[in-house]
């Protein structure tokens, strides 16, 4: 019979070997990811940034946000997110102008997911400026207030700014990952969102050991 002493040696050469094999999972440029050819420049530069590309109206980006909102809990203190709408089709520069009026008016925080599940699980109508100036008049956006923002030089510059951007980085769709400008991976390499997840892990690994 195994004793108390060789249970215990035995649990921990099995924890060893496990976390072993988690180190040890690597991903394939071209297969998991993609360098970008035209690197793009991060935020921030004294982090490693993961970039997300979005839109409201895309159920894989709606089924990604739990995912996200997981990691970001344990993000760590040298990786910046940034979530960045896609404008790949025109008819998504409504949900863009509104991601970046909510952050104008300080109401993003409160709103993002409650957007997605709005659309999403309660399958509302939110196409139209008047409906989702009405949105965010559940957070204390006062509807003259959203409009005009929603108007504003510097909503649609910041919409001109994303799409130039998803331009740069050659997006065909959303969600799209981008980590520190460099490498870029989608849900068609990641196969599920767990092992999105990994891989961004991964390649911010990647980028932390290219900086020493």
């Amino acid at each position: 019979m195994i004793n108390t002493v060789s249970r215990t040696l035995l649990c921990l050469a099995v924890s060893c070997i496990l976390a072993m094999s988690v180190q040890a999972e690597t991903f394939k440029e071209g297969v998991d990811y993609k360098v970008a050819k035209t690197p793009g420049r991060a935020e921030d530069p004294s982090k490693i940034e993961v970039r997300e590309f979005f839109w409201y109206g895309c159920p894989h980006c709606y089924k990604l946000e739990p995912y996200l909102e997981t990691w970001l809990k344990t993000k760590p203190e040298d990786v910046n997110f940034v979530r960045t709408p896609g404008m790949m089709n025109r008819s998504w520069e409504l949900h863009g102008k509104a991601f970046f009026v909510a952050r104008s008016l300080g109401v993003l925080e409160q709103s993002h997911s409650n957007l997605f599940d709005a659309i999403h699980r309660d399958k509302r109508n939110l196409n139209t400026q008047k409906a989702l100036a009405g949105f965010y008049a559940n957070y204390g956006v006062d509807k003259k207030a959203f409009n005009k923002a929603f108007e504003s030089f510097g909503v649609t510059s910041e919409v001109r700014q994303a799409d130039a951007l998803s331009r740069a980085y050659r997006l065909m769709g959303v969600p799209a990952l981008i980590v520190n400008g460099k490498y870029i991976t989608n849900g068609r390499m990641s196969k599920d969102y767990n092992r999105w997840m990994r891989i961004i892990d991964y390649l911010v690994e990647l980028e932390r050991e290219n900086k020493k």
